[in-house]
């Protein structure tokens, strides 16, 4: 039995590193922290007064148990693959959160003993807990919590005899709420819109290469007047100065908070030699906070703008107000860079340190070399115990970093130090310049994605471009966590690419389908792999439903893989909706493995590929499963077209003989040739195409 002054984590559990404060067992608040490595996860604490005063000491007991105990191997044996000997911090946060919850149902009921909780009250307990409002995937969580109470509380020294919750006999599935489509793995993320994502894209990397210079810069000569400013001594020419600044024709220099105007102490030091003091006394003496709310001046420091938009500086100046925040946005903006264009997780991506991505040897034949990520991941790490390790473990297969994400590693090594977290907390907290732990939270880095869409726009606008402008996306905020679902969901159904950097996306397709020790592998069961296969099996089934409907409105069809695209559509499922289970996966992975009857929409080339790999003229990697579609080639075995697409070619033709009408000669001529050749490819299926009854 733990004593009141025990502590709450037992030493055996601390990793030699953790230097947390542990709690005691007596204390209504015990602190999970010694059990947390992860830099990515919240210091949690369980809070005790929350449950019923009778009931408390009972609650505690297994959770003591649970912190510091296993289950056993028998009670494992049959909870299948996820059941683990010990859980994570965060997760027995949640369930003595479930614990406790339960605990204030049974004292409404007057229960005071949990030996009183008996089958009837499990029974009764679930539909109390749906009234909430929880989805299918949650509940069957909190009925795992609450399994695990009864099993804790048998492994404790002094059992309360609560009752086996009915659920672990009977099954689970008639104590679940109805399907409610709701759901929270990671297959059912759903993307970002594109028109979201291609704005965002767009200002992120051009924060990263166009403007990160001049930001850095500003943030240095920032650091630099401030130190100016706290060192400035009063004197009389500080004095004199101030007096011709309240005199002076310029303005007094100032900034805007929370829609007030505030004076710039700190810049107006630094800039005239006065010291802070001297600041407060010539404020009373002549006014100068109530003339820079009349007359407010800018703070423009002496940094060179170098960054451009459309040709043109993006800035005239940067002011010394807006030099933290920039440098705040920045580093939002390489998050966005590096959780999109690599497919981590998010916590992969906030455990990544500086020097993760060093620039690679030569190699020996000359051939181009790739950027590696060395990293950790953090989902279902275990060790040969099957405890959960929090501080994760080091990929054995590294990233493959892009250009793109690269430049964006290299920017925060320019003020992360060697060896620390990319993301540490204390580094980007440019504001307030506090000492935080670990590494930025989640919740941290969805609200800073959303303030760096508002400053976007805002300067879009601003720049006179506002088709540049981030639109609200239709299905929620933007999140760190839709970032991989949308990767998958771009390189899968966007070949040609409606956002920026389309090509790039067919390259990522040939890294991410290799599944090579060069690739995009994940140590996961899944990883990449999964959601990419999820994305390109549900876009597969698209066109395929498609081909169906155009085929039954009476279209005529042509290709040398007509007829077997007609077989492939007519056996596909339809998929409704965007909700997927976590089973799919290994599905879709099989679905695509079907050679030669699997559908790929092209629209840059007006054509469906029923993908053959013997067949294909776009070069696929070795045991490719999908066309390498930015590379579509003329003549290739494995095309169809419809009347649409022959639609479509005439419609794009007569785009571009309209530009070709405002053209220069040359350039008009190769226009026009264009167009014609799409026109030839239309005439040709108008030519051979036939009805699905009279195909072979």
């Amino acid at each position: 039995m733990p004593a009141p002054d025990s502590l709450v984590v037992l030493p055996r559990w601390v990793s030699p590193g953790n230097r947390h404060p542990n709690s005691r067992y007596e204390e209504l608040i015990w602190s999970l922290a010694p059990l947390i490595d992860n830099p990515s996860t919240s210091l949690f604490k369980i809070h005790w007064a929350p449950c019923p005063e009778p009931l408390r000491g009972q609650v505690k007991l297994p959770a003591w148990t649970m912190i510091n105990g296993q289950l056993r191997h028998t009670y494992l044996r049959d909870r299948g693959v996820r059941a683990l000997t010990r859980t994570s911090a965060p997760d027995m946060r949640h369930t003595c959160g479930e614990w406790i919850r339960l605990a204030r149902w049974l004292a409404q009921r007057g229960i005071t003993d949990l030996a009183e909780c008996t089958e009837d009250e499990w029974r009764q307990y679930p539909d109390a807990r749906w009234k909430d409002g929880v989805g299918r995937d949650r509940a069957e969580k909190v009925l795992g919590s609450l399994t695990d109470l009864w099993a804790f509380d048998q492994l404790s020294t002094q059992p309360a005899g609560i009752a086996r919750p009915p659920w672990d006999v009977e099954g689970i599935d008639d104590f679940l709420p109805a399907t409610d489509g709701t759901t929270g793995r990671e297959n059912a993320t759903e993307p970002l819109d594109p028109q979201v994502l291609g704005p965002l894209l767009v200002w992120a990397i051009r924060f990263v290469d166009d403007f990160a210079d001049d930001i850095i810069a500003a943030w240095q000569e920032h650091h630099r007047l401030t130190d100016l400013a706290a060192a400035n001594p009063s004197t009389p020419a500080g004095s004199a100065a101030l007096a011709a600044l309240a005199t002076g024709e310029a303005g007094v220099p100032a900034f805007e908070i929370n829609g007030t105007i505030m004076l710039a102490r700190t810049f107006i030091a630094a800039t005239t030699g006065a010291g802070l003091g001297q600041i407060n006394h010539a404020n009373a003496r002549h006014g100068l906070a109530d003339r820079a709310a009349r007359e407010p001046a800018p703070c423009p420091m002496d940094v060179p703008v170098t960054g451009r938009i459309n040709d043109r500086p993006w800035r005239e100046y940067i002011d010394f107000t807006e030099a933290l925040p920039l440098m705040r946005h920045l580093g939002t903006a390489a998050m966005i860079i590096i959780l999109y264009l690599t497919g981590m997780r998010p916590q992969e991506a906030q455990g990544l340190r500086s020097g993760c991505c060093p620039d690679p040897e030569p190699a020996a034949d000359s051939s181009p070399s790739r950027h590696l990520i060395r990293s950790h991941h953090f989902k279902n790490v275990t060790d040969d115990d099957g405890h959960h390790v929090s501080a994760g473990a080091e990929r054995e297969v590294p990233w493959v970093a892009i250009t793109p994400v690269v430049h964006a590693i290299r920017v925060l090594e320019r003020f992360v130090p060697a060896g620390e977290f990319l993301f540490n907390a204390t580094r980007h907290d440019f504001l307030y310049q506090r000492k935080l732990h670990g590494v930025l939270k989640t919740g941290t880095l969805n609200r800073r994605i959303e303030d760096f869409v508002d400053w976007a726009n805002r300067e879009a606008l601003a720049q006179g471009l506002p088709e540049q402008t981030v639109p609200q996306d239709p299905l929620g905020a933007i999140g760190v966590s839709r970032f991989r679902r949308t990767l998958a969901w771009h390189v899968a159904r966007q070949p040609g690419g409606l956002i920026a950097l389309a090509i790039q996306y067919g390259h990522m397709r040939t890294l991410l389908d290799a599944r090579t020790s060069s690739g995009y592998a994940s140590r996961s069961r899944h990883g990449i792999h999964g959601v990419l296969d999820v994305e390109t099996a549900l876009a597969a089934a698209d066109t395929a439903a498609k081909l169906r409907d155009r085929v039954a409105a009476g279209e005529k069809i042509s290709g040398p893989a007509a007829s077997r695209a007609l077989a492939a559509a007519a056996t596909t499922p339809r998929f409704e909706g965007r909700i997927v289970p976590r089973t799919f996966a290994r599905k879709a992975t099989a679905f695509l493995a079907r050679d030669g009857i699997v559908l790929y929409d092209n629209p840059d080339a007006f054509l469906i590929c029923a993908f053959k790999h013997d067949n294909a003229l776009c070069d696929p990697e070795p045991g490719a499963t999908a066309p390498r579609q930015y590379a579509c080639q003329s003549g290739c075995g494995n095309t169809v077209r419809t009347d649409s697409h022959a639609r479509q070619l005439r419609e794009r033709a007569d785009e571009i003989d309209h530009l070709a009408a405002s053209a220069p000669g040359p350039l008009g001529k190769r226009l026009r040739f264009n167009a014609d050749k799409l026109r030839a490819i239309a005439d040709t299926h108008n030519a051979t195409a036939r009805t699905a009854e009279a195909l072979p």
